[in-house]
Order: structure tokens, then C-alpha cells, then sequence
């Protein structure tokens, strides 16, 4: 199979265990693509562990899964040195679950800053420093953490630090009434006694590496990169586009966010078919993109205005260069 086929094949494997949530499987995927690390945010029972886990079953790869409390240690998460008294070499480095694949931090507001910056080297360099020493990731490797958005108490927002090494945002709501029909059938039809064990047939981790390659060659023209700059730069100087625009934003998105939008847009357009990038690339990605690099400001939010809604009208304002 070529790499879009076989990307399309790992889509179409996800969505049989995934229903009503397609929006997430081709973000999942596209940042999976991107070689980036996605924030998932969604109400509980959303599907949101059970889509990681979707993606870790259906591609050659391992998965961790960090479940992330108060009392949860950076040891826990990195790994620590452990003694061997009868050993030549007293200290041996004793890998946490950070080492792997896959990385589902679920409910990450729920650890301390101090926890949730235990994974900002990892996520961010692809290695890991105890003592001294450095530690590689894997190749393949994505950061995958959750949040629920309702809960309160017991949590710590992530810091904006932090929310800025997420290549993207990702907000998902309830399915519709058909998509929950047929969630219950699909739960009904796993807990039979009687379900054969259907072999998968995995994709390789190669197909993605192959994917990135050509990813890689997609074309950005002049015209598109001067646009990308425009939004992003609309975000930091909103005055010079729109008064009352100004007035809902404390500040925009950081470099990190042009290259993010650059990454995701060229994603979008190979994941379209497509050998170039077009506005509607870069539309299709910019919510996820955006969403955590903007603040809000009290005016905005005392005014029930939305990250999504100023990105709204930020690509409103902006003009399409031609």
C-alpha cells in the first residue's frame, strides 16, 4: 500500500470503534502526521481515551497511559535511578512510561505544575534528563493529554507554557442521535460472550514515517505563507484591523503558532489529496491551532466571547492574499 492508503486504511479501522467523533480521528491522525502532541478537551465518556486507544490497536506501537493525580511525582512519569547494592554499576536508570509510543496523559489539569512540566522536555526536545544524563524517545512518539473542562476543584490549569508545546486544541461535543444509537449497539455487540475475536491487521510504523516524507514536499506557496503570517500577526496587533477586535484579545499567538499552522495546513491539504496548500487548508486547521495560543481578555470573557469566535473574525479581517 502506498502511505495515503495506508493512513486512510488506520482512519477507516479507528471509525469502527469510534462513532460520531470523525472530526477527532482525522485531527488524532493529523497530528500523529505532524509529529506533534495534542490537547483533547471534552466532557467524560466522550471518547477520549477509548480514540488513543483505537489509534495504539490499529498501528505497530506502544502505548502509555499516565492516569494523572495530585499526588502524582515527576519520578512517575520520567522514570528514576534505582541502587544495586551487589552491582559493579550502583545505579541503573529505571524507565517511567513516558518511554514509549503513545503517551495518554489523561486528566493532566489534575497533577501539580511541577508533574505537568516533567513532560515539556519530553514533548518538546523528544528526550528526557534524570540526573545528569539524557534520555531518547522513540522515533514515533506523541503526547496525547485530556482534560474535562467542568471539573474545578482538585485541578491546576496548565500553564500557558505549556499549552503552547500542544501543536493543537482540541474541543469535542456530544455525537448525534444516530452517532449514540449506534455507540449502544457497538457496546452491546463487545460485551456479547459470543463476539469472535476479529485478527487487525495493523499498520506499520513505516507508513507514517513515509507519509511524513511526502508530507514534507507539499507546496506552501509565497502567496499562503504571507496569509498564515497576516492571522497570526492580526492576533498580536489586532488594532490595525479592527477596533472592537482589539478589545478581546490580551495577546496572540507566539512563533510557535505560525509554525504549527504551517505543519497542520500541509497535513491537511496531503490528508485532501492534494500536493499544495489552499486558504481552506489553512481554515481547516486554524481553530485547533489557535485556540490555546489566544487569550481571551476580561472584556472578552465577561461577554461570553470564545477563542473560536475571534479567530472568527480574525480570518474575517484578514485578507486572503492573492
Amino acid at each position: 500500500m502506498t502511505p495515503f492508503e495506508s493512513v486512510s486504511a488506520l482512519k477507516e479501522q479507528m471509525s469502527k470503534s469510534i462513532i460520531g467523533q470523525e472530526k477527532l480521528i482525522d485531527t488524532i491522525v493529523l497530528v500523529l502526521l505532524a509529529d506533534g502532541n495534542m490537547l483533547l478537551e471534552g466532557l467524560p465518556g466522550l471518547a477520549k481515551t477509548r480514540a488513543i486507544n483505537a489509534l495504539a490497536k490499529n498501528l505497530d506501537c506502544g502505548l502509555s497511559r499516565i492516569q494523572f493525580t495530585p499526588d502524582l511525582l515527576p519520578s512517575d512519569i520520567t522514570g528514576t535511578e534505582i541502587y544495586l547494592p551487589n552491582e559493579a554499576e550502583k545505579f541503573m536508570f529505571q524507565q517511567g512510561p513516558i518511554f514509549s509510543n503513545l503517551i495518554l496523559a489523561d486528566e493532566i489539569n489534575r497533577a501539580p505544575a511541577k508533574v505537568q512540566s516533567a513532560l515539556l522536555e519530553a514533548m518538546e526536545e523528544r528526550q528526557v534528563t534524570v540526573s545528569g544524563k539524557t534520555y531518547k524517545m522513540e522515533e514515533l512518539f506523541m503526547v496525547m493529554a485530556t482534560q474535562n473542562p467542568i471539573e474545578q476543584e482538585g485541578t491546576y490549569p496548565l500553564p500557558e507554557a505549556q499549552m503552547d508545546r500542544f501543536l493543537v486544541h482540541t474541543i469535542i461535543g456530544y455525537p448525534d442521535d444516530d452517532a449514540e444509537l449506534e455507540i449502544m449497539r457497538l457496546n452491546k455487540r463487545e460485551a456479547a460472550p459470543h463476539t469472535a475475536k476479529t485478527t487487525i491487521k495493523t499498520i506499520p510504523q513505516q507508513a507514517i514515517f513515509d507519509s511524513r516524507k511526502e508530507i514534507s514536499q507539499i507546496k506552501v506557496s509565497e502567496d499562503m505563507e504571507k496569509y498564515m503570517v497576516s492571522l497570526i500577526s492580526a492576533s498580536r496587533y489586532p488594532e490595525k484591523y479592527d477596533a472592537e477586535l482589539a478589545k478581546l484579545i490580551d495577546f496572540g499567538a507566539s512563533p510557535r503558532g505560525t509554525i504549527a499552522l504551517d505543519r497542520c495546513s500541509r497535513v491537511h491539504a496531503w490528508m485532501q489529496g492534494r500536493d499544495f496548500v489552499t486558504p481552506e487548508d489553512i481554515h481547516g486547521v486554524i481553530k485547533d491551532v489557535l485556540r490555546h495560543r489566544i487569550a481571551v481578555s476580561y472584556k472578552g470573557r465577561a461577554e461570553n466571547i470564545t477563542a473560536d469566535q475571534i479567530i472568527d473574525k480574525l480570518i474575517e479581517v484578514v485578507a486572503v492574499v492573492a
